[in-house]
């Protein structure tokens, strides 16, 4: 995405509005944090330039980003040397503390305006650097948040790269008073996975059969007489959440993004046929007023074109291309998954989080785009990252509804203090306050309210 000579411009090239930063070297990974940090995070125009000569003779704000001091007026960061690197080698990450955060790559130099490289730490975390190199992976092929270093250090729980972008903004105010920086507003974005769109309709005779079979076995008797009550008196489907969700946005004037499962059933994709014109309707009345996407079913992680048939039938059913994705069981390989949607021109995608555990995976709560480093470019993906999941709560957790309601407000708030995206992920029957959910819908109502913003995303 870049194409840029001896000075990037990213913005005005008005000197009393933008900042210059310079650098012995122009990479790809140097262009790509300092946009974000001082473009998407802070909010200040740029240009990058090699040219010290070009550097000193700028009047206006101005940053070096070297390994020594060029001016007293400048703000100095001192690079570890990660950004001027190519390819993917075992890195000696050290873990410091500023201001009572935890930082990357700290340094002891004299006189820097920084303690720690902030764009080498920040590409580290948002490049997912850590999950290029070899790993063991959990029973479904996933990187596990045990082997990440926000997890090893206990910072997942914060949004580190928004708060390190903070401490940078403020050292740019101390510089020039009057910069005017852009000014970011918290957001909050609803996502639903649409795994089982109903409990016992529409699913067939022999499946539900199948399953009363098994109830009468175990000596379920009251999840038998539910099952009878929908699959032969037209009783209303325990999983049918979708009226109370569309309730509850139209109060709050929110519009949420839902991901549709239509892979073929196996073990671990189990919806209902897309052919079936009940779930059909159910995408298209979703979509009237919400934004849909795929969810890439747990097969097609090990064949892409079963995940190009699917995108396809969800086109056909939606009228229109699909540009959203998340992985089913968060099945995320860096960067293979992301390969494989921008093959599929998936340009947008809200994976980027554990199944495991709560927190900020990329350490950010904003939006970004994902940063190819096999083939180092910025590519025209962007990532959407959520900090939480129900599933996540319960399942993974063991959280009862009271404590996971606590844990979820502490997020929140983090997201709030940076003026960050706050997403979470939700599922249809698990706000159904039926069997094993039972007190969960209250949670889901719970956070919807505590996580309102002045102004949803769009």
């Amino acid at each position: 995405m870049y194409a840029c000579g001896k000075v990037c411009t990213f913005g005005s090239k008005n000197e009393t509005t933008r900042m210059l930063i310079y650098t012995p070297q122009i990479t790809n990974r140097f262009r790509y944090v300092a946009e974000l940090l001082m473009e998407e995070l802070i909010g200040i125009p740029l240009e990058i330039t090699d040219n010290i000569d070009t550097y000193l003779s700028h009047h206006g704000l101005k940053l070096n980003y070297s390994k020594r001091r060029l001016s007293d007026e400048e703000i100095f960061i001192y690079t570890q040397g990660l950004l001027f690197e190519k390819g993917i080698k075992t890195q000696q990450v050290a873990v410091g503390t500023y201001k009572e955060i935890a930082v990357l790559f700290p340094c002891t130099v004299e006189n820097v305006s920084l303690p720690f490289d902030i764009f080498a730490a920040s590409f580290y975390l948002v490049s997912r650097y850590e999950e290029y190199l070899p790993f063991t992976p959990d029973r479904h092929n996933r990187y596990q948040v045990e082997d990440s270093i926000a997890y090893k250090a206990d910072f997942l729980h914060l949004p580190v790269v928004n708060i390190w972008a903070n401490f940078l903004r403020e050292i740019c105010k101390e510089k020039q008073p009057d910069i005017r920086c852009k000014q970011r507003s918290y957001k909050f974005l609803p996502t639903y996975d649409i795994d089982l769109a109903y409990s016992y309709k529409h699913k067939g005779f022999m499946r539900n059969l199948g399953r009363c079979l098994i109830y009468l076995k175990d000596g379920k008797w009251e999840e038998t007489s539910e099952l009878l009550k929908v699959w032969l008196f037209n009783a209303p489907d325990p999983y049918d959440t979708y009226s109370l969700q569309t309730k509850l946005h139209q109060q709050h004037k929110l519009h949420a993004t839902y991901f549709f499962l239509i892979g073929e059933y196996s073990r671990y994709d189990k919806n209902i046929s897309i052919e079936n014109l009940a779930y059909q309707k159910l995408i298209r009345d979703l979509a009237d007023n919400n934004k849909v996407g795929i969810h890439p079913s747990y097969r097609s992680n090990k064949d892409p074109k079963i995940l190009h048939n699917e995108i396809e039938k969800l086109s056909a059913i939606i009228k229109t291309e699909v540009e959203r994705s998340r992985q089913h069981y968060i099945k995320l390989r860096i960067p293979q998954t992301y390969e494989t949607l921008l093959s599929n021109e998936i340009y947008k995608d809200y994976s980027m989080g554990y199944a495991s555990a709560v927190g900020f995976r990329a350490g950010i709560a904003s939006a970004f785009y994902f940063y190819n480093i096999n083939l180092e470019i910025k590519t025209d993906l962007r990532v959407y990252p959520f900090c939480i999941m129900d599933v996540t709560l319960k399942e993974y957790l063991q959280l009862k509804p009271q404590k996971a309601q606590k844990l979820i407000y502490k997020l929140i708030e983090q997201v709030r203090k940076v003026n960050g995206l706050f997403i979470f992920i939700w599922h249809n029957h698990t706000i159904s306050d039926y069997d094993d959910w039972q007190g969960w819908q209250q949670v889901y109502i719970n956070t919807l309210e505590k996580a309102l913003a002045v102004r949803p995303i769009d």
